[in-house]
Parts: structure tokens; C-alpha cells; sequence
């Protein structure tokens, strides 16, 4: 009997405890209707919608290599726009062997921004333009190196080359491709920011790159408020990790499984999903793993992710010093993302 009242007497604080989960999970289940039937939808013919061209900066490796293919299956002309002229002729001619459409690239090293260099570059970049239907931008082109290092230990020039890439190149960048998007009343622009600003309180070792992508997501934001009544679409894409030869280099390459797929996407998968989500909100994270990893970090504790974090990036930090050592084998110098 007094254990019968004993469980009545606790009772209250079981429904509440119930009750709170089952509201969160309901929430979480909302939020997930829009990503699971965007999924369902037909793809939105982004040619037809926004125009016949679109400009990529960084599409040489990783996330821009996949989503310049990606966007090229969908019947886009393609200005490519990179610092490594071969480079940039390979995926020029990997894209016109496979598909129908024209590609243009435009040599920039975009660390050179506001210099003479940089300023004869963007005049390229904006006579390249000019004339053409461009109804998309993605400005992919980031910096993270040196990855996991405290602020103390960095270069003076390699934040200011972080800072010029991730922050001043993709503002002038969009700056120049406005105008015309303004005078045809169409347009979309693509930023990709990082997880490391919107799903997680702080981003130790890293603090120089996650500051610049929060720039990147409230500049995005602000722009989509400015220009969605002259027809733009202006989104920042946030992705968590995805498989690159960055994330390869500080040990994080997943299993071949269907649950680390989910955790870590291969950037190609990460592409065609980026592709659907184009012109639907201001900020996205368009794979559905790394959504569900959000709203996990939003029910743990600050404290809980920032001691996490840390302790993952100081791991991740022994790794890259470990592969700057002269003494590290050759094999593992072939990781850096454009």
C-alpha cells in the first residue's frame, strides 16, 4: 500500500516529464514536415526560375566541385571562378563532356580581394558577367586553414586571409552579380555558411572561421529581407560535417554505413540535397542528418556542447599537428579545400 502511494504520490511528475517529451517531440516533427516534403516535391526547375546561368566560386574540390556538377545536371551554364587555372580547366571540361551546357571560368585568387590583384580580377569576373542571364550565385569559396589552433598560435596573415575569403570576397562577389539580377527582376543567391554558427554555442579552435560564417548568415539574412520584393532569393545553406578531404585530414572519415551517411554526407549527396533547397528560407540546413543533429543540440546544455566541442577540436588539433610535422608522410598533404 505505501508503495502504491508512493507511485501516486510521483505520478504528477511522470505525465509532466511525459508530457514535456511527447510536446518536444511533436515540435521536432513539425519542423521536420517542410524538409520531408520538399523531399516529396518535384524539384524546382531552377533555369526556368531564376535563369540560364549561374557562378560558383571555389569549384574545384569538395562542396562547390559536387554542387557545380550538380547544377550543371540541371541544365545550367556554369562561370566557374577559382584561384588553380588547371583545376578550374578540368571540372570546365569534365562539365562539357558530360553535359549540354557551356561553362566559362574566370581565374581569381579571392584572398587577393581589395588589392590590385584582386581588384583587375573582379573586373574579369564582372566583364565575364555581363550580358549573361545569371540567375544563380553560390558563394562557396571558404577558408578554415589552420584548422584547430588557438587564436595565439595563428598567423596574423592567415586570418586575414580567412577573414578577406570568407567575409570581403563573398560580399564584393555579390555586390557584382546584383545588379544584374535587380534589372532582369530574378535571381537567387546561395552562401554557404556553417553549422559551427547556428547549431552550436562556440566553436573553440576554430573561432576566426565561425565567426565569419556567423557574418555569413545574418549578411544573408539581412540581403533576403532587402531583395525578396525585386524577386531574389538570398539563402545561407549551414551544412554540419561532410565528407571531404578537410574533414578526412582531421580524422572524421565516416563508415561506408547508412547511420554515419546520415551523421556525414559525401558532398555529392550533400549537393543534390543543397540544390532542392534553393530559394525555400533564408537559412536551411538542407540534409536531413544534420537537421536532426540541430535539434539534438538544441535540447543539450551550452556547457555540455562547449566542453564536447573542445575537447573534439583539441583531438582534432593533435591530428593537423601532427601532419604539419616535417616528419609526416607525404600521402598526407593532398587535403585543402577550396
Amino acid at each position: 500500500m505505501m508503495c502504491g502511494d508512493a507511485l501516486l504520490r510521483q505520478e504528477p511528475w511522470f505525465i509532466s516529464l511525459a508530457t514535456i517529451g511527447a510536446l518536444y517531440s511533436a515540435a521536432v516533427v513539425f519542423r521536420l514536415l517542410p524538409h520531408l516534403a520538399l523531399l516529396l516535391r518535384r524539384p524546382t526547375d531552377l533555369r526556368h526560375r531564376y535563369g540560364a546561368w549561374a557562378v560558383v566560386t571555389g569549384p574545384t574540390s569538395g562542396i562547390g566541385e559536387s554542387l557545380a556538377l550538380e547544377l550543371a545536371r540541371r541544365g545550367l551554364n556554369l562561370v566557374l571562378v577559382g584561384r588553380d587555372p588547371a583545376k578550374l580547366q578540368d571540372i570546365s571540361e569534365t562539365i562539357s563532356k558530360t553535359r549540354a551546357v557551356q561553362t566559362k571560368t574566370v581565374v581569381f585568387d579571392l584572398s587577393l580581394v581589395a588589392t590590385p590583384q584582386g581588384d583587375e580580377a573582379m573586373r574579369r569576373l564582372q566583364e565575364t558577367v555581363e550580358g549573361l542571364d545569371v540567375g544563380l550565385l553560390v558563394n562557396n569559396a571558404g577558408v578554415a586553414k589552420p584548422c584547430a589552433v588557438y587564436l595565439h598560435e595563428m598567423d596574423v596573415e592567415a586570418w586575414v586571409r580567412m577573414i578577406r575569403v570568407n567575409l570581403w570576397t563573398l560580399t564584393e562577389v555579390t555586390a557584382a552579380v546584383l545588379p544584374g539580377m535587380v534589372q532582369r527582376g530574378r535571381g537567387a543567391v546561395v552562401n554557404i555558411g556553417s553549422g559551427s554558427s547556428e547549431a552550436i554555442p562556440s566553436f573553440p579552435l576554430y573561432s576566426v572561421y565561425a565567426a565569419s560564417k556567423r557574418y555569413v548568415a545574418q549578411f544573408s539574412r539581412s540581403l533576403y529581407v532587402e531583395y525578396r520584393s525585386k524577386g531574389i532569393d538570398v539563402q545561407c545553406q549551414a551544412p554540419l560535417f561532410v565528407e571531404t578531404k578537410m574533414t578526412w585530414r582531421a580524422g572524421k572519415r565516416g563508415k561506408q554505413g547508412p547511420l554515419s551517411r546520415l551523421v556525414m554526407p559525401t558532398s555529392d549527396a550533400y549537393a543534390r540535397a543543397a540544390a532542392r533547397w534553393i530559394g525555400h528560407g533564408p537559412l536551411c540546413m538542407p540534409n536531413l542528418g544534420h537537421r536532426l543533429q540541430w535539434y539534438l543540440c538544441r535540447v543539450a546544455p551550452d556547457r555540455f556542447l562547449d566542453a564536447l566541442r573542445l575537447r573534439e577540436n583539441l583531438r582534432q588539433r593533435a591530428v593537423f599537428q601532427r601532419l604539419r610535422s616535417p616528419r609526416a608522410p607525404s600521402h598526407a598533404n593532398g587535403g585543402k579545400q577550396s
